[in-house]
């Protein structure tokens, strides 16, 4: 578990520091620390974990409190291949309920 976890990191940092510039490099870049701290709900929104773990809970709650706007950008931009990320946009737009998060903060209204 260890290892997908490593090459996990691993995809982001190449994914957060690719070459070419454009829309989502942008959104990448502004929302690179949030995508570190959402990374362990990767298991859970790409449907290989049945529950979001509590490390994936606090980290995305952490986001949602403090940068919604990327959390927002991560799923608009879920289906694009240089993020090399698998992720269900069912199961993330439910995170905020699966992690009981603020009911005033929600990923449904995202843009």
């Amino acid at each position: 578990m260890e290892h997908y976890y490593f090459k996990l990191f691993v995809c982001i940092l190449v994914v957060l520091f690719g070459i070419a510039k454009c829309d989502i490099e942008k959104d990448k870049e502004k929302c690179a620390n949030e995508l570190l701290g959402i990374s362990t709900c990767l298991p859970y929104v790409g449907g290989e974990a049945k529950a979001p773990s509590m490390d994936c809970c606090t980290g995305f709650k952490q986001v949602l409190r403090d940068n919604i706007e990327c959390i927002c950008i991560l799923i608009k931009d879920r289906d694009d291949p240089s993020l090399g990320l698998k992720i269900n946009a069912t199961l993330a737009l439910g995170l905020p309920t699966r992690c009981h998060a603020p009911t005033n903060q929600t990923v449904q209204d995202c843009p």
